[in-house]
């Protein structure tokens, strides 16, 4: 059973389809066609207890009751008896009539076309007789031939009317079955022949609906076919309806949409970062260059020149591993980025520890803080590299002895600086990667610190963004879901 499973499950899609559907229509005209079977059946059969019945309710004559006294296996002779005489015995079918006795000796009226074979139920019937009652059955007669058999006291009528069962004896009346076995063969026939038309018509059916239904999934396989081949992700399955089918193209269409912006993501990111790495290792290179042509020539460099050279090789080190340090948090998925680090977070302890780096980086600065409490669900490394992006920002773009605003209220922290600010038509690109100002472009950085900033707030369900103030400078939001009380315990 296991085997035959496994191999209709490698059957193709569409063939076992049109075996399902054709095995399905099979039990349904087996189990009409059995249905319909049996109630002919019953309705000839009834038609036939029918007859006896009717034929068996008219009382036996009383010359046939006359010869059961020296009943020997032979046939009576009723020649002088009227058909009453003779049983009462009308039917317009060849009928069987004949009397049994309790000790099992039957007796066969001249009228009936053989001798029926008695059984036991007919014997203890006839010692048991009761008025108004019969068995039915099926039997054969000598012959062999098959026939409906109804077995009934055996009755005669007296001068004043009324009736008499005979005690030790009983009636048996039967008609052939080969007519109604015949008709039920036939109607097999019929229905079998019915039957196996249809089953090959519900295949063939199956086989064509299977081909029509899972047509537009042969143009899905053939385009993920040519993607796989061609790496092609700008190819689109035309979708139409909105059945299952098209639902799953719109799907895949949606896939390779998502797959080829990360293609283009993925490449921009490349680029930019080439070209970010560019400026310092050729100013690095150029460096190590002049020490070491001076190495080798024997000319030495003036030592304020050497020491500005090493610590222009210093400053670019650094740059690098901080590009380096940025370029592998972005590549991180949110998965590996979140992970199972998330936890409850007091954010107003995070921005202290962020402004405490701050206050370092911008000695000269006056940074003012209002701080207070919430807690919130995040990754409290990530959280706190993003809010010190956040302040590194106000406190490279502002005026020497000018003023950083801190404020974190209701879960919304704003950073204000009174900088030169940031142009209207710039705002939409500050959190691309790798973007920077023209105006920003002499400054330290990589242009990598906002897209961090962007990607660790969205983590944790809050918006981040940016805005001119009134008077000057620019106006850092950053918004984070939670609450002003710590929970009682970790979710």
């Amino acid at each position: 059973m296991k085997g035959l499973f496994r191999r209709f499950r490698s059957l193709p899609l569409r063939s076992r389809l049109a075996l399902l559907v054709a095995a399905a229509v099979a039990f349904a005209v087996a189990a009409v066609s059995v249905t319909c079977w049996f109630i002919v059946q019953g309705k000839l059969y009834d038609e036939l207890n029918n007859e006896l019945q009717s034929s068996a309710n008219r009382p036996q004559g009383g010359k046939l009751v006359s010869t059961i006294s020296n009943c020997n296996g032979s046939e009576v002779d009723p020649s002088g008896q009227s058909p009453t005489d003779a049983g009462g015995f009308r039917a317009q079918f060849e009928s069987y009539l004949q009397v049994v006795t309790a000790d099992g000796e039957s007796c066969v009226a001249s009228v009936s076309p053989g001798k029926i074979e008695v059984a036991g139920s007919d014997t203890d019937f006839a010692k048991n007789p009761v008025a108004g009652h019969g068995t039915f059955r099926d039997g054969t007669d000598t012959k062999g031939n098959p026939v409906r058999v109804l077995t009934v006291p055996l009755m005669i009528s007296n001068p004043d009317g009324t009736t008499t069962i005979i005690k030790d004896a009983a009636t048996m009346y039967a008609v052939p079955l080969k007519g109604t076995n015949a008709t039920l063969n036939e109607l097999a026939l019929v229905l079998l022949l019915v039957g196996g038309i249809g089953v090959l018509g519900a295949g063939a059916a199956g086989l064509w609906v299977a081909r029509a239904g899972l047509r537009p999934v042969d143009k899905l396989t053939e385009t993920v076919e040519h993607v796989a081949r061609t790496e092609d992700l700008t190819v689109r399955i035309p979708v139409e309806g909105n059945d299952e089918i098209a639902r799953l193209s719109e799907s895949f269409n949606s896939m390779t949409a998502s797959l080829a912006s990360s293609r283009e993501l993925q490449q921009q990111l490349i680029a930019d970062a080439g070209h970010e790495l560019r400026t310092p290792l050729t100013s690095l290179r150029t460096n190590i260059e002049l020490l070491t042509r001076s190495e080798e020539t024997g000319r030495p460099i003036p030592p304020a020149d050497r020491k500005a050279l090493l610590a222009s090789v210093t400053a670019q080190m650094t740059e690098l591993a901080a590009l380096i340090g940025d370029l592998q948090t972005l590549s991180r998925s949110d998965e590996a980025h979140a992970g199972d680090r998330v936890e409850v977070v007091a954010l107003q302890d995070t921005v202290e520890a962020a402004l405490r780096r701050a206050r370092l980086r911008g000695p000269e600065l006056t940074i003012t803080a209002d701080l207070e409490p919430w807690f919130v669900r995040a990754e409290p490394s990530a959280l706190e590299r993003a809010i010190v992006n956040i302040l590194d920002n106000a406190v490279k773009f502002s005026p020497p002895g000018g003023t950083v605003d801190v404020g974190l209220h209701a879960g919304e922290l704003s950073v204000r600086d009174h900088g030169p600010g940031i142009p209207t038509d710039e705002l939409p690109h500050v959190f691309d990667r790798f973007w920077r100002s023209p105006d920003a472009r002499a400054l330290p950085g990589s242009g990598l610190g906002l897209s961090i900033v962007a990607r660790t707030v969205q983590q944790a369900g809050g918006e981040v963004s940016l805005r001119p103030a009134e008077d000057g400078g620019t106006i850092a939001t950053v918004r984070l879901p939670g609450a002003p009380a710590a929970p009682p315990e970790l979710p």
